[in-house]
């Protein structure tokens, strides 16, 4: 029996129920603290929509409300202070993308320069499916190359050492 096997037998034998679900309910625990939640319940949710597709800066791939960070609270507080101005959603959106670039978005736009970044993936895959087409129809023609005798002699060399 493997170790890690045998360290999940014993995590498994020794955690109790209870401590599993406290565990599992306090995941979805958010960084919005009460101050910043809104008296409007639509406009809050709003918010919340909002700042699902935005990036925290400083934790990367979390988006800003289930971050810590006191630049996501920043953010936080500029996503409501937009929307309780009268702003909609896509207003607030460039805004914040047009004060902090492109990068604050979790899901970037399909357009401009970034199709360069969209297209490059699969650009690649099929280069690479070529390369390994072409060099499977030489291999399979029997076009084998053959050694030099000095090359076969070098060869001998290294393998009766």
């Amino acid at each position: 029996m493997g170790v890690w096997h045998r360290v999940w037998r014993a995590v498994r034998a020794s955690t109790h129920p209870t401590v599993l679900a406290l565990v599992l309910l306090a995941a979805p625990v958010m960084a919005v603290q009460p101050d910043e939640i809104l008296d409007d319940p639509r406009l809050e949710e709003r918010a919340r929509e909002i700042s699902k597709g935005l990036r925290c800066l400083v934790c990367r791939n979390e988006n800003i409300d289930d971050s810590n960070a006191e630049l996501a609270r920043d953010l936080r507080l500029l996503v409501r202070e937009r929307l309780v101005a009268g702003d909609s959603d896509e207003e607030v959106v460039d805004f914040v993308t047009e004060r902090y670039g492109e990068y604050v978005l979790l899901n970037p736009t399909t357009g401009g320069s970034n199709w360069i970044l969209w297209g490059a993936g699969p650009a690649m895959l099929l280069i690479a499916l070529g390369i390994g087409l072409t060099y499977l129809r030489r291999r399979s023609r029997g076009e084998e190359t053959t050694l030099s005798a000095e090359e076969e002699k070098r060869l001998k060399e290294i393998l009766d050492r």
